[in-house]
This record gives C-alpha cells, sequence and structure tokens, in this order.
C-alpha cells in the first residue's frame, strides 16, 4: 500500500466510521508460520483473531476484529503490514 492509497483509505475512514469501533481486518499470507505469526503480532492480546487455510494449503486468511479509538490505529496496522512478505490486504 502506497503512502497516497494508505492517505486515501484514511480519508475513507474518518468519513464513514465513527470511534471508538470494533475494525474487522482481514489479510491473506502465503501458509508460513512466520508469516502467520507477523500477522497476529500487529493486533493487541484482547483482539479477535481466526484462521483459515487455503483448500490448497498453500495461503492463510486472517481476520481480526479489534477496538479502535481512531483512525490512525488502523492505518498503523496497515503500515506495520506493508513489511510482510506476500501479505494482501482485503
Amino acid at each position: 500500500m502506497t503512502p497516497e492509497e494508505l492517505n486515501n483509505f484514511r480519508n475513507k475512514l474518518v468519513e464513514t466510521t465513527t470511534f471508538p469501533s470494533v475494525y474487522m481486518f482481514k489479510f491473506i499470507v502465503p501458509s508460513e508460520n512466520r508469516l502467520i505469526a507477523l500477522v497476529e503480532n500487529l493486533f493487541a492480546e484482547e483482539a479477535d483473531l481466526h484462521t483459515k487455510e487455503s483448500a490448497s494449503g498453500k495461503y492463510t486468511s486472517i481476520t481480526a476484529k479489534q477496538v479502535v479509538m481512531t483512525v490512525d490505529e488502523i492505518t498503523e496496522v496497515y503500515k506495520k503490514a506493508t513489511e510482510i512478505k506476500g501479505i494482501i490486504f482485503l
């Protein structure tokens, strides 16, 4: 996600989301324990995390629901996620 895409996303969130809010993050990564752990570590301990492996076993989807107080909390997760190799944002 480029800085411009992140800024556009941030602006949309400001327009459509009231805070505090429960926000649902969805990512797909190659099914490697290290990558899955890196994504899971993006979230607070109290986040509701679910993982599901694809039928072929090549990829794992990760859904996290977390209470966020500001739009910056959401964009910070996405900024950190861009550093994870092979990650796909949904």
